[in-house]
């Protein structure tokens, strides 16, 4: 299992009972989490909470404030700048497990750029941008797309905040296989492409969209908008179920004949300040031999 243990202004205190307890700097979040099905290992510690997200039975749900929060706050994680705030659909605006993904694609960017080498990263289903700020600050030039406009907005103000140079991102509101598509046509090709996709949601223009059906088209179409020597490619999932070596599997099929390289699959997890580990999905990787 990978773990992003590296934060300091982030920690899971507890997990349990289908929730998990949260410090995000400052401020202390109760959310569900389907994985936690044990039960807590400190109750104590859930008096902490200052905002707890209910589930409802017809699908969705709503927070309860217990303490007055700021409408938004910053999160740190090594040079980076995030901003946070609890929305509608029980998120935060950032998806603290993916900073061991940020780490190893920022060390792989890093590196060839101190080599005198330019490094285009794609990031798919890029949301506010916690890959998209990892790999700029590393050096790359990022395509950031998203269908969702809030969340590209969103994303913008967390590349002012972290202080990138404005040149560093291009932002594209579009569905992510319909872009990739389009970039392979005109032959602009990457060195690198990620994606987090949903398993289920719609694009712009309405277009369904459901991760088993999708995700082995969208990977080869990204195959394809690699360039003829490239760095590394990511899938990520959380909200599918899919275990990691599906997500290898994937890239076995679609990367690896056209490029070789070195592929792994694996868990992603979180360390949990009262004991264990909450897991957090999967990864599947690619990288140049």
């Amino acid at each position: 299992m990978l773990l992003a243990d590296q934060w300091q202004d982030y920690e899971v205190l507890d997990c349990g009972g289908g929730e998990k307890l949260e410090r995000w700097g400052d401020i202390c979040l109760r959310r569900p989490d389907p994985q936690a099905i044990w039960p807590p290992r400190d109750p104590s510690l859930w008096r902490k909470a200052q905002a707890h997200y209910h589930r409802s039975d017809k699908g969705g749900g709503s927070w309860t404030f217990l303490t007055p929060l700021p409408e938004r706050w910053v999160m740190r994680y090594r040079d980076l700048r995030f901003y946070v705030r609890p929305t509608g659909f029980k998120h935060t605006g950032l998806f603290p497990e993916q900073a061991v993904n940020w780490d190893w694609m920022s060390d792989l960017v890093r590196r060839e750029v101190s080599r005198g080498k330019t490094v285009r990263v794609l990031n798919l289903f890029a949301y506010t941008g916690g890959a998209t700020m990892a790999c700029a600050a590393a050096g790359a030039q990022v395509c950031h797309v998203d269908a969702a406009k809030g969340m590209v907005q969103w994303a913008r103000e967390n590349r002012e905040l972290c202080g990138l140079p404005e040149d560093s991102t291009r932002w594209i509101i579009d569905d992510a296989l319909k872009f990739v598509q389009r970039e392979a046509r005109r032959g602009r090709f990457y060195d690198g492409i990620l994606m987090d996709p949903p398993s289920y949601g719609r694009g712009p223009g309405g277009e369904i969209w459901k991760l088993e059906n999708e995700l082995y088209g969208l990977a080869k179409a990204c195959a394809d908008a690699l360039c003829d020597d490239p760095l590394f490619f990511l899938i990520n999932g959380y909200t599918t179920g899919f275990q990691a070596s599906v997500l290898g599997n994937m890239i076995d099929m679609t990367v690896k004949p056209r490029f070789g390289g070195l592929i792994t699959a694996d868990e992603i997890g979180l360390p949990v300040t009262a004991g264990g580990v909450l897991p957090c999905g999967a990864s599947g990787r690619w990288q140049r031999a």
